[in-house]
């Protein structure tokens, strides 16, 4: 993958998957599921997107960046027209469309890479049989134009026009260049390497099993504490549960370690324990009705869990008898499945906890659930997106945290927002677009719309360059936003929602 697709795809799925997790554990109560879509994705648009463009500023994919911000937009109407057309939101053929929308927009990325690729690679044969032909005006003439058009697909050449370029200043030039030696500092991992370093084939297979048990379980290392203060040997105490359940839970593939992560006792364990403990949880929250808890329905739910020893245990002495402990086993990457099954759960219990963590704060504050998922949900539900983000673009990879924030947004509003409510529909909801909407959503709408279209406008004027002066646009368009949403909160204003009392008027006139 390179960097758009990467971006795309996997961090933005990444990103948004427990927005997508919390709205499907809400399914039966009264939320407006398109309104919170729509605050989410204006917040990760204009705030991520902007403290990636304030902190390291970059030359954007023209094509590839007007691509994802004309889908998003067509995906952002395309909602909004079925909720205020037809009133009722619940055919079949509506989800069947929006879901298709984001399956063509996938499929566009991944041609687009291939054909990309083709390309580039028919170029540069080109150019390399021309270099063997005599070297005649006409052929050095061929050579060069072919030379501009890879330049061009490749966007090798970015780098230097940046630098370059007079409109610039010397600030965003300096920035760039640092990124482009990050970017070029980068060295691939020799997975062959790093698989068989501690490889000993003169030692028992079993060497140091229960050692490498004992030092996996580890919450910290003592060097980390040696050299921690007061504060941070609190913070390392106050971790510590939730750094051992996770290392119990989930499994580690990383080639970039020694024996790719590789632990037998604690995979072997893995191997039973995470989808015993997936299958309770997942069954716990869907047999959850009302108010009540899912975890207090979860000692109940473990006998589902139960049923997958069957196949787990035999497969987990397997491993035990046939693996080695310093070379990991072939199929080791197919731990990576649990990994992610293991870490979408973890992110959903979060996300679920922290939605009635708020709520209670809300209830608290009388503060009512629509102004808070507009605003303050929005904030808190996407931080994990924030902060992959910006520590992606800060390692030098911006391009991939811009095509995240656009994609992710993209996602919220399709995916989860189209989703959820296809899902309300079947459980016998009433979906319209007053319930969906509510007092903020046409508000998020046209905001989202407003900064979509201003991004367009100055990435086309500037010539995609990203400067730092664009995000701090982004992030004061989001903050008259929050000012707006506060105002229409304290009655100060009005919002852009219908008024019942307003509309039953004009209807008996």
């Amino acid at each position: 993958m390179n960097e758009h697709l990467a971006g795309v795809t996997l961090m933005a799925f990444g990103n948004s998957s427990a927005d997508l997790f919390s709205n499907l554990a809400s399914v039966k109560r009264h939320v407006p599921v398109l309104a919170n879509s729509l605050s989410s994705a204006l917040f990760v648009t204009m705030i991520s997107g902007g403290l990636i463009c304030f902190m390291t500023p970059f030359k954007m994919n023209a094509y590839e960046t007007v691509r994802d911000i004309l889908f998003l937009i067509l995906g952002t109407f395309l909602m909004d027209y079925f909720t205020s057309s037809s009133g009722v939101v619940k055919n079949e053929w509506h989800f069947s469309l929006v879901a298709l929308v984001y399956v063509s927009y996938i499929i566009i990325n991944v041609a687009d890479v291939y054909l990309l690729r083709r390309t580039l690679k028919s170029t540069e044969i080109k150019i390399q049989s021309l270099m063997g032909k005599e070297q005649t005006p006409k052929t050095l003439e061929k050579i060069r134009k072919l030379e501009e058009k890879y330049d061009y697909y490749s966007q090798d050449g970015q780098v230097e026009i940046y630098e370059r370029n007079s409109k610039v200043s010397q600030q965003d030039k300096i920035r760039y260049t640092t990124l482009r030696m990050v970017r070029d500092s980068r060295v691939s991992v020799n997975r062959g390497l790093t698989r068989f370093k501690r490889h000993d084939i003169t030692q028992p297979k079993n060497r140091g099993l229960f050692r490498d048990f004992v030092l996996a379980l580890r919450p910290f290392k003592c060097v980390a504490w040696r050299k921690a203060d007061m504060l941070e040997r609190t913070l390392l105490l106050i971790r510590t549960p939730a750094v051992i359940l996770c290392t119990l839970y989930i499994p580690l593939v990383d080639y970039e370690l020694d024996k790719h992560g590789w632990n037998k006792l604690l995979n072997c364990l893995h191997v039973i324990l995470n989808p015993a403990l997936s299958i309770a949880v997942f069954m716990s929250v869907l047999n959850t009705k009302g108010n009540t808890l899912w975890y207090i329905a979860l000692q109940q739910q473990m006998v589902y869990g139960a049923y997958s020893l069957v196949l787990t245990v035999p497969f987990a002495i397997f491993i035990l008898v046939k693996s080695r402990t310093d070379v990991p086993p072939s199929y080791h990457w197919l731990f990576t499945l649990m990994n992610l099954t293991g870490s979408m759960f973890i992110i959903f219990i979060c996300a679920t906890e922290i939605d009635k963590v708020l709520e209670v704060i809300g209830n608290i504050m009388s503060i009512d659930d629509d102004f808070m998922g507009a605003t303050v949900k929005a904030f808190t539900g996407n931080l994990s997106s924030i902060f992959a983000n910006t520590a992606v673009a800060a390692h030098g990879y911006p391009k991939m945290a811009f095509a995240s924030a656009i994609g992710g947004s993209f996602f919220t509003i399709v995916v989860t927002g189209n989703t959820v409510i296809y899902v309300r529909s079947l459980v016998g909801h009433d979906v319209n677009t007053r319930n969906q909407m509510e007092e903020y959503g046409f508000s998020a709408f046209l905001f989202l719309n407003i900064g979509l279209f201003t991004i367009l406008l100055w990435s086309t004027t500037l010539g995609f360059f990203a400067r730092r002066s664009m995000g701090l646009y982004s992030i004061a368009l989001y903050s008259i936003y929050l000012t707006f949403a506060i105002l229409v909160h304290e009655k100060v204003i009005h919002s852009f929602a219908d008024a019942p009392q307003i509309s039953a008027a004009f209807g008996d006139i």
